[in-house]
This record gives structure tokens, C-alpha cells and sequence, in this order.
């Protein structure tokens, strides 16, 4: 027995000495809680909403503010007229829009025929869903009070019920939400893992001193790495993204040299990422560790392609806008889906643009030390 209590007492001395294994064993559960407590949410919050209607009516002012008093909605502005609904959704300035017919309140009793449209933005329709949810469920506690105060007057019950319509995707269809998401997804793991061995092989090869030695500097061995896995990824991108039109039917609303661009530098980026993990990762496996487990799990749950990145605490947004996953998403969406032009993806494509340039210097700049 004393020989089994000091076997056991040794193997809990390892465990402490090694600080890997208290790190997963202990405070790994821990932040695993907290990442998936939080950012795990299917709620959405914040949730900004346009108003087109008359204002001065009793009736929409007084259901404008119970839609600016509930916890999820905010009234963000109002519209002059439903026409101006699209450039606000292409702006990104409203989650939705709420638009109420002309004299919203005589038609509300006794003629009970109150006009009231709901508009949500279909290139997400899961979250579009939740959203046009909570404004109906506004409108039909609305609704409910202004039943018992009209029959309280022996008039006929009011009635507002609302007519729900999603712009870009009127089906509802699926693909629309998860598509982008699978392609930026897909792009980014191929393409860091294709490239996180190509400096690390050379290291275990033994033929990483023939590049040391040679009159090649860093900055054209980082670009020799990585041009044959860009035609490679070109060749990928073009794959999945008529596999999405054709079998998918996901439409390209926008220009296809705008979203080739846009894929481009995306590729470009994950690429650096790729290139970076090589030059500091000691062995081939290390590196696929890194990659597979330390991008996949972030990119699905941060990049905005199963959860609303909005809907997540402040500090777990600022985690996410550095997943270059997450802007391209952005863009996709933006340009197949909603139509838009480069002005609308403007900041998501500086955004990828910085990342690929900062990635890229980093990149060189590890290598240079280990020149020296």
C-alpha cells in the first residue's frame, strides 16, 4: 500500500511540474466556460431599427416607443419613405425596418384594418427570424392594449397584425446564411494549413540551410512559399463558389470581379497566417496543432458563421474583429447576396488589406532572426 500512496503521490509531482498539463487539465475548462457562456448565445441584442411612418400620429408614436423601451430593439432612425430601406440595410445602419400605413391610428378602431409591414434583412435569416420575433411580439402587446381600451368603449377590436417581409432572401432559404460562412470557413483552414508546413518541412528536411546560405532574401522566400498555394486556393475558391451558385443557388447579386477581389485578398491573408505559423512552429505537427485547433474552433464561433457576433459581450466583439474570417464573411454576404458595390465593403477590405500587409511583415520579420 505505501508503495501505491508514493506512486500516486509521484504522478501528482509531475502533473504540477509540468505546466502544459495544468494548463489543460485546469485552466482550460475554466476559459473553455467562460468563451462558450458567453459568446455561445442564440439571443440578439442590440438590435437597430428604422421607422417609416407619420410620426405625428398618437397611435405609431406610442408604439415606436414601446419598440425603443424593449431590451433587445432600438429605434435608430426614421424614413421618409419605404423606398430608402434598401440603402439603409446596404449602409449597415438598421437590423430592420418597421413602416406604418397612412392614418396608422383612425384605421386602427373601428375599422380594425391598421397597416403595419415588418422588413428584416434576409442575407442572415436566422437572425432576421429572431428579429422580425421580437418586433411582432411588440406589436402584439400593442395590440392586446388597445383591445381591451376599444372594447372598453364598445368599438370593435383593433387589429395590427403585422406583414412580415425579408429583402434578399424572401424563401428563407438556408443556404444563404451558412454558404459565405463555409466558404470563408474552408478558404481560411486550407489555406493556413497548406502553408504552415512549407517553412517547417524545410527545418526537418535538414534543407532549410540551403536558403540560409543562398543570395535569396526573406522577403522573395516568403513570397516563393506562397504563390503556388495562392493558384492552388484561386483554383478552390473557383470550385466552392460555383458549387454555391449552381448546386447551392446562392445568387451573386453584386460584381464577381468585386467578389474575386475580395477572395483574393482574403487568400492572401490566410496565407501570411499560414506562412507566420511556419516560421515559429519547432516541428510539422506542432504546426497542424495550431491550425486545426487553434483556428477552427475560433473562426466557427467568432467569425459570426453559427452565432451573431453583436449578440456577444464588448471584450468577445474586439476577440472577433480580429478574425480575418469574420470580415470576409462580411463581404460576401454584401456582395452575393445584397448587391452592393465596393464603397459598402470598403472597410471590411481595408481591414483584410491591413491584416495580409501586418501578417506579411511579421512573417519576414521572424524569419530575418532566425537568418541571424
Amino acid at each position: 500500500m505505501k508503495e501505491f500512496t508514493a506512486s500516486v503521490v509521484k504522478e501528482f509531482r509531475h502533473i504540477f511540474r509540468d505546466r502544459r498539463t495544468i494548463l489543460i487539465a485546469m485552466v482550460m475548462p475554466v476559459v473553455q466556460i467562460i468563451l462558450f457562456g458567453f459568446a455561445v448565445s442564440t439571443e440578439v441584442n442590440d438590435v437597430r431599427v428604422a421607422v417609416c411612418g407619420d410620426l405625428a400620429d398618437p397611435a405609431v408614436r406610442n408604439l415606436v416607443d414601446r419598440i425603443d423601451n424593449n431590451r433587445y430593439l432600438s429605434v435608430s432612425g426614421s424614413l421618409s419613405s419605404p423606398s430608402e430601406i434598401t440603402g439603409v440595410f446596404r449602409r449597415n445602419e438598421a437590423d430592420a425596418a418597421v413602416c406604418f400605413g397612412r392614418n396608422f391610428g383612425e384605421n386602427l378602431a373601428p375599422s380594425g384594418r391598421a397597416q403595419v409591414r415588418i422588413i428584416g434583412d434576409g442575407s442572415d435569416p436566422n437572425t432576421a427570424q429572431m428579429i422580425t420575433g421580437y418586433l411582432k411580439g411588440v406589436i402584439q402587446s400593442e395590440q392586446t392594449e388597445a383591445e381591451v381600451a376599444f372594447a372598453g368603449e364598445g368599438e370593435r377590436k383593433a387589429s395590427m397584425a403585422p406583414v412580415v417581409q425579408l429583402m434578399y432572401n424572401p424563401a428563407m432559404k438556408s443556404s444563404y446564411n451558412f454558404v459565405p460562412g463555409v466558404m470563408g470557413l474552408i478558404l481560411m483552414l486550407i489555406c493556413t494549413m497548406m502553408t504552415s508546413v512549407s517553412i517547417v518541412r524545410e527545418k526537418e528536411t535538414g534543407t532549410l540551410e540551403l536558403l540560409l546560405v543562398s543570395p535569396v532574401k526573406p522577403l522573395w522566400i516568403i513570397l516563393s512559399k506562397m504563390i503556388p498555394y495562392l493558384v492552388l486556393s484561386a483554383v478552390n475558391f473557383a470550385t466552392i463558389l460555383l458549387l454555391s451558385h449552381y448546386v447551392m443557388e446562392v445568387p451573386i447579386n453584386g460584381s464577381l470581379l468585386l467578389l474575386c477581389f475580395a477572395a483574393l485578398v482574403f487568400v492572401v491573408t490566410s496565407l501570411a497566417l499560414g506562412l507566420l505559423i511556419s516560421v515559429i512552429s519547432p516541428n510539422q505537427r506542432t504546426a497542424l496543432l495550431i491550425c486545426g485547433m487553434g483556428l477552427t474552433m475560433p473562426t466557427m464561433i467568432f467569425s459570426g458563421i453559427i452565432f451573431p457576433c453583436e449578440s456577444m459581450p464588448e471584450v468577445l466583439q474586439w476577440f472577433s474583429d480580429i478574425i480575418p474570417a469574420k470580415w470576409f464573411i462580411i463581404i460576401v454576404k454584401k456582395v452575393m447576396i445584397q448587391g452592393t458595390g465596393l464603397v459598402s465593403a470598403a472597410k471590411e477590405m481595408t481591414i483584410l488589406a491591413g491584416m495580409a500587409a501586418l501578417l506579411l511583415a511579421v512573417s519576414i520579420k521572424s524569419f530575418r532572426t532566425r537568418l541571424q
